[in-house]
Order: structure tokens, then C-alpha cells, then sequence
């Protein structure tokens, strides 16, 4: 299956079980990995054979910066349930989302939840 890759989209957003962290916000950085057929689009060389990257980072940026979940594990479902329902050419989608900064104690780079679905699942 062909994919179209979305790398280190970064927002500023309110998740978090935290009260401060829903008061004062952090970074939160998507990668995405959309898998559809692109043969039309490589042919054709259209867009609507395709789907338009500017709109998938315009609707992530609306959850990310939008309404706030606890958990990362909500927010990142909230983004696939919107890349599906938005795209009837997804056949599948790989979303991660990074936080850099949470609130734990210890030395690390980030955390992260990935998920991975096929539209027959969703």
C-alpha cells in the first residue's frame, strides 16, 4: 500500500490528567502515516486523486490546539477517528503523538502513544 508520511507537526495544546498541565499547555508533536492507493494520483498528477496534506495538518492542529483530553491515548484516537471520517480514500493510518515535556520525574527524551488501524476497523 502506498503512504504519504507527515513528520513532527507541532502544536501547542492543554492535554494532560494534570491541572497544570491543562492550565498551562505543552508541546505536543503528530506524526502521521496515511496508506492509500496513490497509482491515480502519480498518473494524473491531481490533486483530488490524492489527499491534501494542508488540510490533514489543518484538522490535527484543530484537536491538537482544540478541546483537551487527560489522556494521550484519547487524543491520539481523536485524530485517527477525524482522518477517517474526513477521508473515504484512507484504507489505513499510523498516528503518533509525542510529549516531549510530561510531568514525570527522570531523564528521557519523550513518551508516546502510537496507533495503528485499518478503516474495516474503525
Amino acid at each position: 500500500m502506498d503512504k504519504i508520511h507527515m513528520k513532527q507537526l507541532s502544536f501547542y495544546g492543554y492535554h494532560g490528567v494534570f491541572p497544570e498541565e491543562r492550565k498551562l499547555g505543552q508541546r505536543f508533536m503528530v506524526d502521521v502515516t496515511l496508506m492509500l492507493d496513490l497509482s491515480a494520483a502519480a498518473l494524473n498528477d491531481e490533486l483530488t486523486a490524492s489527499i491534501d496534506y494542508g488540510d490533514v495538518y489543518a484538522r490535527i492542529r484543530d484537536i491538537v490546539e482544540g478541546k483537551p483530553h487527560q489522556l494521550v491515548e484519547a487524543l491520539t484516537n481523536t485524530i485517527m477517528e477525524e482522518l477517517f471520517a474526513a477521508y473515504e480514500r484512507l484504507q489505513a493510518c499510523t498516528v503518533v503523538v509525542t510529549k516531549p515535556d510530561p510531568p514525570i520525574p527522570g531523564h528521557y527524551q519523550s513518551v508516546a502513544v502510537e496507533m495503528t488501524r485499518q478503516r474495516d476497523d474503525t
